[in-house]
C-alpha cells in the first residue's frame, strides 16, 4: 500500500537518521507519549540507530496500562458478582486486577466478550433484554467519541439494559503531570498524533508557553517518527519552544469537530487516578448527569475497596519515563506477557511489552524464553 510504504521508505529513513546525526551535538532527552510510538520505535529498531545523544523515553500514553486497579476489579465484580454480559476491547482482558483478571474471570464462567466497537455492545444489550450490558469504556480522547456515540445511541433507541464503566483519561495533564515531577528530566515531547486528529492541537500551545518545551504532533510510522524525532532536535539545538505538526496529512489544528462534540455532549472533566501515577487534576472523562442511566459505577452501586500494587512491580516509573522496562528487576522473569505484573506488561502499547519482545537490550540480560 503506497499509502503506508512511502512511510517506510529506508531510503527517507536513512536521510533523516543522517540528518539528526548531523544536527544533533549535545544531550536531549524526548518523551514519546504514546505506547503505539513506542511500539514503533522499539520493534523498528530505531531506538538502537539513534546518536547517543537523543534519549528517548516512554510515556504514560497507554490507556490500558493506566487503567486504575481498582476499576478492573469493579469490573470483575460485575461479571461475576451482578452477571452481566461485560464487555471490551482485547487488551483489557489479561491486565491483571488486584485478584484476577476479566480472562480469568471469563474462564471461571463469567460472560465476558470482547467487542471491537461500543456500538456492538448496544446491539448486544437490544439482543438481550433480560441481560444488563457492560461496555468497559477505557482510552484516551481517541476512543472516547465511539464510547459516546453508543451511549447517545442506546438512549435514542430507548434501550435502558446498557451501560458504560467509563476510565477515560486526557493527554494534556498528563504532560503537565510529567513535568511537574521533581524526577523528570524531559525537554521535549513527540505528541500523539491520533489524539490530536481527535482533539486538534489547540491545548498543546498553552504547554508550550507554560514550559518553554518543543512539542512536535507526530505519527507512527518509521518516517514520521525520525521526522518528528529531527523537527524536536532542531528546535532544541537552536534553543527554541514551539508547536509544531508533522502529522498534518492527519491532524488539523481544530482536529474532528463531530467527534469532540460527541464527546462534550456524553462527558465531563474531572480528577482521574492513573495506575501507577495516582491522581492527576481534571485528567478523564466522567459522565454527565444527563446520561447517568448509562453509567455502570452508578448504576450497579459498585464500591470496591481499594487495593495495593504489587511492590515488584516498577510500572508507576516507567509509565513516567523514570525508568527503562528492563530496569526492573522482574523484567522477563516473574513478569511476562502471559504472567504479568503490571499492565505494561499486557498492553500492545504497553512498554513493558515492546521490550520484552522486540528490544535488543534484552539480549544484555538472562535469556528469555
Amino acid at each position: 500500500m503506497k499509502f503506508l510504504s512511502e512511510y517506510r521508505n529506508p531510503e527517507l529513513v536513512e536521510k533523516y537518521f543522517d540528518e539528526i546525526k548531523k544536527v544533533v551535538t549535545r544531550p536531549w532527552t524526548i518523551m514519546e507519549v504514546c505506547g503505539g510510538q513506542t511500539h514503533s520505535l522499539v520493534k523498528n529498531g530505531i531506538l538502537n540507530l539513534l546518536p547517543d545523544e537523543v534519549q528517548m523515553v516512554h510515556g504514560p500514553g497507554c490507556p490500558v496500562c493506566v487503567t486504575p486497579l481498582n476499576l478492573i476489579d469493579k469490573a470483575v465484580y460485575l461479571a461475576e458478582d451482578k452477571d452481566v454480559i461485560l464487555c471490551s476491547f482485547g487488551d483489557m482482558l489479561r491486565v491483571p486486577g488486584s485478584k484476577k483478571s476479566l480472562l480469568e474471570a471469563k474462564a471461571e464462567g463469567a460472560d465476558v466478550r470482547i467487542l471491537y466497537s461500543p456500538l456492538e455492545a448496544v446491539k448486544l444489550a437490544q439482543e438481550n433484554p433480560d441481560r444488563e450490558v457492560v461496555f468497559f469504556a477505557v482510552g484516551f480522547e481517541t476512543t472516547a467519541p465511539a464510547n459516546a456515540l453508543s451511549v447517545i445511541h442506546a438512549k435514542s433507541l430507548g434501550v435502558e439494559n446498557y451501560s458504560i464503566l467509563a476510565s477515560h483519561v486526557l493527554v494534556p495533564p498528563a504532560i503537565e503531570a510529567v513535568m511537574n515531577d521533581e524526577d523528570s528530566n524531559i525537554q521535549a515531547f513527540l505528541a500523539a498524533g491520533h489524539v490530536c486528529t481527535i482533539m486538534g492541537v489547540e491545548e498543546y500551545y498553552l504547554l508550550v508557553e507554560k514550559y518553554q518545551i518543543p512539542i512536535v504532533v507526530t505519527g507512527f510510522e518509521p518516517v514520521d517518527l525520525l521526522q518528528g524525532i529531527l523537527m524536536t532536535v532542531r528546535q532544541l539545538e537552536q534553543q527554541q519552544a514551539k508547536l509544531e505538526n508533522q502529522y498534518s496529512r492527519v491532524v488539523r489544528p481544530e482536529g474532528n469537530p463531530a467527534a469532540r462534540n460527541a464527546i462534550h455532549r456524553v462527558f465531563r472533566i474531572d480528577d482521574r487516578e492513573w495506575r501507577g501515577i495516582g491522581t492527576i487534576p481534571m485528567s478523564g472523562y466522567e459522565i454527565k448527569p444527563e446520561f447517568v442511566a448509562y453509567d455502570a459505577n452508578l448504576k450497579f452501586n459498585v464500591n470496591i475497596e481499594e487495593a495495593k500494587e504489587s511492590e515488584e512491580c516498577i510500572a508507576g516509573l516507567v509509565l513516567k519515563g523514570i525508568k527503562k522496562p528492563f530496569e526492573c528487576p522482574q523484567f522477563g522473569k516473574k513478569c511476562k506477557p502471559m504472567n504479568p505484573l503490571g499492565a505494561p506488561m499486557v498492553s500492545s502499547e504497553g512498554a513493558c511489552a515492546a521490550y520484552y519482545h522486540f528490544h535488543q537490550a534484552t539480549q544484555d540480560l538472562e535469556t528469555i524464553s
